[in-house]
């Protein structure tokens, strides 16, 4: 098992998490553990309830949404640095994805109940959390919108009538 020092130390090392002050890193790693899912299992499923916030510390974790009519589609590939599963985290903790390890993945897990707490009680860590959070979909926002433009883009040249 993994000691709070140790894991302070690895969300140190963490894109998200690289630059909290050290308080706010001494709360979050007293509410987390580090987990590992091996290469094509489900971290979580869409629709599904979890109780967890991730930050991948490596590995690689593809992001599938539900289409009617279409199946199963990837709307986004997340990679070290990146957070996991932030509905968790604003109490909605229905998955509106299923994320699944492409490869071998190491996470930090911290209990959303638990940082929801700190957060209402503890404005400082709930102030960079919210902050680190908000930059983070923002980007994920950018990235997701990229990604669904090539497959649509790639769903108009294969049904394009040819002349």
């Amino acid at each position: 098992m993994i000691t709070t020092e140790a894991l302070k130390q690895t969300l140190r090392e963490i894109g998200f998490s690289a630059d909290l002050p050290d308080a706010v890193l001494d709360e979050l790693a007293a509410v987390s553990a580090m987990v590992d899912f091996p290469a094509g299992s489900t971290i979580f499923q869409e629709g599904a309830d979890n109780h967890f916030l991730y930050i991948v510390r490596s590995g690689k974790v593809g992001l599938d949404m539900y289409v009617p009519t279409r199946g199963r589609i990837r709307i986004l590939s997340i990679g070290p640095g990146d957070m996991l599963a932030w509905s968790a985290l604003l109490g909605e903790g229905r998955m509106s994805a299923t994320a699944t390890a492409l490869e071998d993945t190491c996470a930090v897990a911290a209990s959303a109940l638990k940082l929801r707490e700190m957060c209402d009680t503890n404005h400082e860590v709930g102030y960079e959390l919210m902050s680190r959070m908000a930059k983070a979909l923002s980007q994920r926002l950018v990235a997701t919108r990229l990604q669904l433009l090539d497959l649509f883009a790639d769903t108009a040249t294969h049904s394009r009538p040819r002349s």
